[in-house]
């Protein structure tokens, strides 16, 4: 009789990649423990988009759509890829549904788990067409930087600005002559953030396995202590059925028609923007730390790896939660020794098993994720690096795209800015024959958008 252990061995190719068990397995926990913070920062996001009575009171739903869509796309990659890659719903991305869509443009957040379920069956249909790097090709890859650039910068602004009354950190307030201003550092949430801030720096200075996670759990718990917020009552409870989150998707289509189809339309197109460069850029980087690209700079298996994030985003919308992608996170289980799909079965498992400590996350502050936040956006910024900020071409279109974003609250009008600005910058030098049909027909689509919106049309 065959033994499991060494058919599964076989199954993930442990001895051409030189990998053993305990290595792989080490490397889906550590993977797991580096990006843990979604499990908290995602339904803190989302609740302030996604509720029925009022903001929050959905968060333990949306806690268990978090963990089991990031478990099984997790599990799809490990399988079917067999790549030591995790994924989850992505930063910035749930930012965008959250505070860009239902709050910002009013649309029923039903109607937005319809886009990204449209979403990811779009990405499932291109990727099995083989065009998503076709699409590649064809944006500029200063908007790419500009673009990840621009939602660091939207995340911190995201985690210092709210008030302590809406749960924030209330580092950043409004004021009416200066239009913002730093807080009250007398408010208890304020100081704890900021205390939290600097664990949370010390942590990543120090490289400590988990550093988002533990600052998360650390600023969590001086709030129990000092009775600023109310500690956990218990750590672990079995899960209840999410009955009001679970198949909105399919509800939100059949409210349509209380938008308008550019509306909506602009919407998906900003999702589907995001995550597949995103996803891309993720990739590329894990990958070239793993040794996986050939000769010509390639990722095998490319489009299994692809689809993972394609089938995760589609499950993802049925259980209640915004675009899953792949998380660079996943470098520090490669940087451990993980090389197989074990790795990311492992790390799937564990968020699987997330779902029975959600009295727990429920119990964490929303102004304890702001550390976690303020970091991620610090390490997105990193890709303005990429830009050549000496052509005005680039430099002009890049700068607008990061500007526009945190300042507009807005991740779709910043991508519609730069889309516009950079094939008129490229004109304007003479040099209209390296700018892309595709670039012109974006520009064109933004401004026709952002001209109907002005005449109240959208």
């Amino acid at each position: 009789m065959p033994n499991p252990a060494n058919s599964i061995a076989r199954f993930f190719q442990f001895s051409r990649y030189g990998t053993d068990w305990q290595t792989e397995t080490l490397a889906g926990i550590t993977t797991f423990m580096t990006m843990g913070y979604i499990l908290a920062v995602n339904p803190d996001i989302l609740s302030n988009g996604i509720f029925l009575a009022e903001p929050g009171d959905l968060f333990a739903e949306i806690a268990i759509a978090t963990a089991l869509s990031a478990a099984i796309a997790t599990l799809f990659m490990g399988i079917v890829a067999k790549y030591p890659f995790a994924l989850a719903p992505g930063m910035g991305l749930n930012a965008f549904f959250a505070f860009s869509v239902t709050l910002g443009m009013g649309i029923d957040w039903r109607v937005v788990l319809a886009a990204v379920f449209l979403e990811g069956v779009i990405f499932i249909l291109l990727t099995w067409a083989n065009l998503r790097r076709w699409i590649i090709d064809a944006i500029p890859g200063c908007l790419r930087s500009a673009t990840a650039t621009g939602i660091g910068l939207f995340l911190a602004y995201i985690a210092l600005s709210r008030s302590p009354e809406d749960g924030g950190a209330g580092i950043i307030l409004d004021d009416a002559n200066t239009l913002t201003r730093l807080g009250d550092f007398s408010q208890p949430e304020t100081l704890l953030a900021v205390i939290g801030i600097l664990l949370t720096g010390a942590f990543v200075a120090r490289r400590v396995t988990g550093a988002l996670l533990w600052g998360i759990l650390a600023t969590a718990v001086l709030a129990w202590i000092a009775g600023v917020t109310p500690a956990p009552t218990q750590l672990f409870a079995l899960p209840e059925l999410p009955k009001d989150l679970w198949g909105q998707a399919f509800v939100g289509f059949s409210r349509l028609g209380t938008v308008s189809l550019s509306q909506f339309l602009s919407v998906l197109f900003a999702l589907l923007f995001v995550d597949l460069f995103d996803t891309v850029g993720t990739l590329a980087g894990v990958s070239l730390q793993a040794g996986y690209l050939d000769r010509r700079g390639e990722l095998p298996r490319a489009n299994q790896a692809f689809m993972a994030d394609a089938v995760g985003t589609t499950v993802g919308a049925i259980l209640g939660t915004s675009t899953v992608t792949t998380y660079i996170e996943s470098a520090a289980g490669v940087a451990v020794g993980g090389r197989t799909g074990f790795a990311s079965v492992v790390t799937a498992a564990l968020f699987a098993l997330s779902v029975f400590f959600i009295p727990l996350l429920a119990a964490i502050p929303p102004f304890a994720t702001a550390p976690a936040l303020l970091v991620v956006g610090v390490l997105m910024t990193q890709n303005v690096r990429s830009i050549r900020w000496d052509d005005p071409a680039e430099s002009i279109p890049s700068f607008l795209t990061i500007f526009v974003m945190p300042l507009s609250f807005s991740i779709a009008d910043g991508l519609a800015v730069g889309f516009i600005s950079y094939p008129l910058m490229k004109a304007f030098q003479g040099k209209f024959r390296e700018t892309s049909i595709a670039s012109w027909i974006l520009a064109a689509a933004f401004l026709l958008k952002f001209t109907l919106d002005a005449r109240g049309a959208l």
